[in-house]
């Protein structure tokens, strides 16, 4: 029984007057947004009332789970708590929302639907994603349905998969222009497919992991990736890029390895967002 709820994204604008003249200064998330310049998102505190129990009217304590419904577009989890005897085993899986379309919600090789009474059971994307010899880390859906998808167990590659004359078909690797470097992974894919965005350690890179994108050519192909620049790489870990509900801000994550007091290691991160025109200024002028 795996039901989910997720707020939708709650945009509000204020203007006020100053000087005599109109200054708009739009609120999103209850955040000034960034600019051009990528900024730190600083989550504000979670309160319970963030966090929603599903399938209240029937709770199975076999297995239940709570769904984040605040304010902060990074953390999109449902933790599922199943009973396992004498103990309940713990599950976090992030569902992820196509920017064009709220209606489903994806998880690596599965889905949730909206419903008129709520989200459906969690189901499977089919045999062609769930796969033992395949490793899906992050998966990505356009709002034509193409999907995209990166496999950890195959030399970290990114695999795409359309809808033609009505059937799903299987995926294929991208080219070269995309499946180049070290590794490739995290993709996202833009609503409307002018765009693919995804982490890879080249030589061109600024550092161990880059945010890349590659944009669509007119006849359909993918044209060479461009690393985005400094002002969203660095020399730590870049990668994880997507759009906001609206696809008015990119997000990404940005990682260092530090060293605890006891000698062991640990990834932190800290995540940033930034306007999404910044992707226009990469786009190659025809």
């Amino acid at each position: 029984m795996f039901f989910a709820f997720l707020s939708a994204c709650n945009i509000e604008k204020s203007e006020t007057k100053k000087s005599g003249s109109l200054t708009e200064e739009n609120l999103y998330f209850g955040y000034k947004p960034p600019g051009l310049i990528p900024e730190i998102f600083v989550p504000k505190n979670s309160t319970s009332s963030d966090w929603k129990i599903g399938n209240e009217d029937s709770l199975d304590m076999k297995e239940f789970y709570f769904t984040y419904s605040g304010n902060n577009p990074f953390e999109p989890p449902v933790v599922v708590y199943k009973n396992e005897g004498s103990y309940y085993r713990v599950n976090k899986y992030t569902f992820k929302h196509n920017p064009g379309n709220s209606n489903i919600l994806y998880s690596r090789h599965n889905y949730i639907e909206r419903t008129d009474s709520g989200w459906s059971k969690i189901k499977s994307l089919g045999p062609m994603f769930d796969r033992e010899d395949w490793g899906i880390m992050v998966l990505s859906v356009s709002n034509k349905g193409t999907i995209v998808f990166d496999d950890y167990k195959s030399n970290d590659v990114i695999r795409i998969s359309r809808i033609k004359d009505g059937k799903r078909e299987e995926p294929k690797l991208l080219g070269k222009e995309i499946n180049s470097g070290k590794w490739t992974a995290h993709p996202f894919i833009a609503p409307d497919e002018s765009f693919l965005i995804w982490g890879s350690e080249r030589e061109d890179g600024y550092g161990m992991s880059d945010n890349y994108i590659s944009f669509r050519q007119e006849d359909g192909s993918w044209g060479s990736a461009i690393n985005m620049g400094d002002k969203i790489n660095s020399e730590l870990v870049e990668n994880g890029a997507s759009l906001t509900l609206d696809g008015k801000y990119l997000l990404f994550g940005r990682s260092e390895e530090k060293v605890r007091e006891d000698g062991s290691t640990y990834w932190d991160t800290k995540n940033y967002w930034v306007d999404a025109k910044i992707i226009e200024q990469l786009r190659p002028q025809k």
